[in-house]
């Protein structure tokens, strides 16, 4: 029978949802990107150390829920498919 890697997923992810709730309730008016499939944004670290963005939102979690393993797609950046990310 295979374990099921929803709640984990969910253990890594709830305190990072919790952080980003009270740091935007603690820092209005920042400025938020999108970062994600698009590979022209350069990658991630480079995005961050711009200085430019309070916010950075990371996307795409394309298959998630009813059993399935969770995938990230993050095309032009990464390959999920060979562990590349």
């Amino acid at each position: 029978m295979a374990k099921n890697p929803q709640p984990k997923l969910l253990i890594v992810l709830l305190p990072i949802l919790l952080l980003s709730v009270i740091r935007s309730c603690s820092a209005a008016g920042g400025v938020a990107i999108y970062w994600g499939q698009n590979g022209n944004e350069g990658t991630l670290s480079e995005t961050c150390a711009t200085g430019k963005y309070t916010y950075v939102s990371i996307a795409f979690l394309n298959k998630f829920g009813n059993g399935q393993t969770p995938e990230l797609n993050l095309a032009g950046h990464c390959n999920p498919a060979s562990k590349g990310c």
